[in-house]
C-alpha cells in the first residue's frame, strides 16, 4: 500500500450516524470500530464509541472519523485532522518528524494499542496531523 492522505472527522457520540449518512451521500464500503473492539477505554460509557471509522466509496474517496474521548475537548467547526496512513514506515516517519517540528504533540509517534506506529500533533500554523504506520503488508 501506499500512503494515504484524507480528512479525518470528530464528532461527540455521533459517529456512527455521521458516517452512514455519508455513506449514504457518496456510497461505498464503511467499516467501523467501537472502542470496546480496541480496547481504547476503561470507561464502560465509551464502549459502543466509535474508536475508528473509515468510508471507501468507489470513486476513491477516503473519509475516516472518531468520537472524542469524554476525557478531551471537543468543539464544533474545529473537529477535523489530516491523516497521513499507510504502510510505508521511512516515509510516513518522514512526514512525521517535518510535521512535528515547532508543532504541539498531542500523542507522541509510539506503538497504538492496535498495534500500528500512531501520532497526534496540532502543526504550527495550527492544522492537526494523525500519522498512522501500519506493518508492511498490512497498510
Amino acid at each position: 500500500m501506499t500512503s494515504r492522505l484524507n480528512p479525518y472527522l470528530g464528532f461527540r457520540d455521533t459517529a456512527r450516524q455521521a458516517m452512514e449518512f455519508y455513506r449514504s451521500v457518496f456510497g461505498g464500503e464503511l467499516t467501523l470500530s467501537r472502542f470496546a473492539d480496541m480496547h481504547a477505554s476503561d470507561d464502560p460509557a465509551e464502549a459502543d464509541k466509535i474508536m475508528h471509522g473509515m468510508l471507501v466509496t468507489d470513486s476513491g474517496f477516503v473519509l475516516m472519523a472518531a468520537d472524542t474521548p469524554n476525557r478531551m475537548d471537543y468543539n464544533p467547526g474545529d473537529n477535523f485532522s489530516v491523516s497521513l496512513s499507510g504502510d510505508d514506515e521511512a516515509e510516513l516517519r518522514g512526514y512525521w518528524e517535518k510535521l512535528s517540528d515547532g508543532a504541539t504533540v498531542t500523542m507522541p509517534l509510539e506503538q497504538a494499542p492496535w498495534g500500528d506506529w500512531f501520532g497526534m500533533c496540532t502543526d504550527r500554523w495550527g492544522v492537526n496531523w494523525l500519522v498512522n504506520i501500519s506493518p508492511a503488508g498490512q497498510g
